[in-house]
């Protein structure tokens, strides 16, 4: 099989790395891929995976046999429903499905009529009703934009200026929601859906904050666990009850058809699971994470996606845990500067780490220059936790580009939880 995979940052590199081992694929391409996809496969670099035409004759010239798509941005404009047409099989679902993550407010909705447990919200699209709503809160509250916001469209805070002020620019060009503020830990759970049945892939946990305990802006990610030790076996369970299954009970009822990836951000609260958001493609860095693990042919995985057989597929995972690190430019995610030569990559030995390319290209002297704000994901892999931890940071220590910077405390909280 031949395979486009569409995106360029790390995520879509671990997904390139997985389906460079299978035995089944004969073509790799990446449209527009990065400097460390350049190595294992074909950047198709002047493509815009937005643009289903480009894509499309792509696919065409190449021969390909079915595109991976990698970020929301292509989801949600379509390019499965392009694809589908142009009689192209695609992992990822069509247009109509991808506004469980495009839309947060039809997420919500959709969540409410299915009855899954979720924070309480209102959806605001007036500025004078924002402000009104915003001046009679008390304690911390969270707005998210309804839009897509690539990890950024959220705040959680009780300062009412800061709220106002962030939610006045997203009203600007879009909806908000104004949502109950829960406590508890994050815990993201992946599943592969074929249309008809699915299957439940290991815990992850992300770290949104730039800086170390959790402190600063919300980012994109800045690291990521897989599995969450914390997440017991009876908690999983529930989290399938309550969440899981009634969540594709309703995809069914409604229509959607859903064929790919389904994220659930979930908040284990004193009172169970609760849902925050779908995404409707695997998350970044959450991915890097994963990939390392998953010891089943990837080509043959996503092959039993296209043909329906998910049910029967004999999925492998890794007893190992893996922790991933981002290295970010200075100034993320406000503003930082692009095309720094990057000083040294070494080689690791992938038993022990993995480092993944996001925002990276060569520049006219063949040198790896950034650009962007996260540019490497390092993964530590290990027999437990605290052992993949310390083989992410002696090789995230190593790679080093001008004001580049990475959070020193990923994974920290839930070692030390298991302490305590």
């Amino acid at each position: 099989m031949k395979v486009l995979v569409l995106g360029s940052g790390a995520r879509e590199h671990a997904i390139t790395l997985s389906f460079s081992k299978s035995r089944s694929i004969t073509g790799l391409f990446v449209a527009p891929g990065n400097a460390g996809t350049d190595e294992i496969a074909e950047n198709l670099s002047d493509i815009d995976p937005c643009d289903s035409k480009m894509v499309i004759d792509a696919c065409s010239k190449y021969n390909i046999d079915f595109v991976f798509v990698g970020p929301e941005a292509p989801l949600s404009l379509g390019i499965v429903d392009d694809l589908k047409k142009a009689g192209i099989h695609a992992i990822g679902p069509h247009k109509a499905a991808a506004m469980l993550e495009s839309s947060k407010a039809f997420s919500k909705d959709f969540m409410i009529r299915n009855s899954i447990p979720t924070a309480e919200a209102v959806e605001v699209s007036s500025p004078e009703e924002f402000k009104k709503i915003i001046n009679s809160k008390k304690g911390k509250t969270v707005i998210k934009k309804s839009g897509l916001a690539a990890g950024k469209g959220v705040l959680e805070s009780d300062d009412r200026a800061k709220l106002l002020d962030f939610g006045l620019d997203i009203l600007r060009t879009d909806k908000l929601l104004i949502e109950e503020y829960l406590t508890g830990w994050e815990v993201t759970i992946f599943t592969l859906s074929d249309g008809k049945d699915y299957i439940i892939l290991p815990s992850c946990a992300d770290f949104k904050k730039a800086y170390d305990n959790d402190e600063g802006p919300n980012t994109g990610g800045m690291g990521a666990i897989c599995p969450v030790p914390s997440l017991t076996s009876q908690m999983l369970e529930e989290i399938k009850k309550t969440i899981i299954e009634p969540t594709f009970k309703g995809i069914e009822k409604e229509g959607l058809n859903y064929k790919g990836v389904l994220y659930f951000g979930l908040m284990i609260t004193e009172q169970g699971p609760k849902l925050l958001e779908y995404n409707v493609r695997f998350g970044d860095p959450e991915t890097q994470a994963l990939m390392p693990l998953i010891l089943s042919d990837f080509g043959e995985l996503c092959s039993s996606i296209i043909k329906g057989r998910i049910k029967t597929f004999p999925l492998k995972i890794s007893s190992d845990a893996a922790i991933c690190v981002v290295i970010a430019a200075g100034g993320y995610p406000g503003e930082y500067e692009k095309g720094i030569p990057v000083d040294y990559i070494p080689h690791f030995n992938e038993k022990y780490v993995v480092v993944y390319h996001a925002a990276t290209k060569f520049d006219d002297q063949n040198r790896v220059i950034t650009w962007g704000g996260r540019c490497f994901s390092v993964v530590g892999l290990g027999s437990d936790i605290i052992t993949a931890n310390k083989n992410a940071y002696v090789a995230a220590d190593e790679i080093y580009f001008k004001n580049s910077f990475y959070r020193h405390d990923i994974g920290r909280k839930f070692f030390e939880r298991g302490k305590s």
